[in-house]
Order: C-alpha cells, then structure tokens, then sequence
C-alpha cells in the first residue's frame, strides 16, 4: 500500500473517531435550523472520471440547483440560517472524510468537479489530473480557493500533479489548516 493511501486511511479514521461527537452536534444544528436532512450528499467527479456520491453538512436550503456555488444567482439567499457559518469554518466539509477512508478521495488533491462542470472536467481531462483522486484540500485551495477562475484553478492542479509528494501533501495540509481557522478565502 503506497504510503499516501496509508496516511488518508489512518488520518481520516482517526479524525473521524475524534470528530464524530462534533459532526454530530453539527448535524443537529443543521437539523433544528432548517426543514430537510442534515446531510447533502453530491455527486462529484473523481479519479478517472468516475462519479461518486461525496456527503457534505447541508449548508443551502432544500431545492436549490446542483450548480457551483458560484453560479447560483445570489448564493446568500439558498444559504440556511446555520449554511453561512458552516462554509465560512469549512466545517461543511467535515463529513468528506468517510469518502477518505472509503477510498474515494484523499485527503490532498484537486478538489472533486460537481458531474455538471463539464469546463473543469473537460480542463482537468486534457491535462492529465483526472488521474489523481480529489482531494478533500489542495494546492489549489490554498493558493486562492473560491476567489481563482477555473484556469487558473487548473492550472495550480496540473502543477500539483507535477510536483505532488509526500512532503508537498504535508505542508498543504498545514496551510490548509491556518487557512481555515483564519476564514481566509472563503467567498460564499
């Protein structure tokens, strides 16, 4: 077993064991703050192209399009009372570790397209990045998150494709960790 997909299974069952109380707490709120499950489940490209269902804490209300976020015509308005909090802390992203430890995703490579962004999909293809598995961070997200267009955004894949070790993983995780507990880069 390669040491990458050793390091996502031990770290990812050992955050989930340390953060299932939370993630629990967490779900709850989203439940008392809004009609609908506490879970979103989505589906999102990964390695290969393959499409897979990654669960998320919801954060928009019920009915809202499966669209990027950033497409939606005025996002803040599909936002559920506890949504904004959830996406400003990451905290939304919390459950994607079950899609670490099952092997879907790891916990560093390029962010998994929605199935409906054929333009990254299409982009990611081309270079070549379709064949890392998405990431629950990446070199992308810590170098402009929600704020790069999607060139730019594949782009900063394709170099990590070209770079990616061990060490590099280590230290996006470590910016990835400043990052969210400063908010920085979160437009939604």
């Amino acid at each position: 077993m390669r040491i990458k997909r050793l390091f996502d299974i031990v770290a990812s069952m050992a955050l989930i064991l340390a953060l299932a109380l939370p993630i629990g707490m967490l779900a709850l709120c989203v439940r008392l703050s809004s009609p609908g499950p506490a879970f979103y489940w989505s589906e999102r490209v990964g390695r290969d192209n393959r499409i897979f269902r990654m669960p998320k804490l919801r954060s928009m209300r019920q009915g809202t399009p499966a669209l990027a976020t950033h497409l939606l015509t005025e996002p803040e308005a599909h936002l559920t009372p506890f949504g904004s909090f959830l996406r400003r802390t990451s905290l939304d992203e919390l459950p994607q570790l079950w899609s670490i430890l099952k092997g879907d995703m790891s916990l560093v490579g390029p962010r998994p397209a929605l199935f409906n962004q054929a333009d990254l999909i299409a982009l990611r293809t081309e270079r070549g990045i379709h064949r890392l598995p998405p990431g629950l961070t990446g070199w992308a997200q810590i170098n402009g998150r929600d704020e790069l267009p999607i060139p730019e955004k594949v782009r900063l894949d394709a170099e990590y494709l070209a770079r990616r070790s061990f060490l590099l993983d280590l230290r996006i995780l470590w910016r990835t960790a400043r990052r969210v507990f400063s908010g920085h880069g979160v437009s939604h």
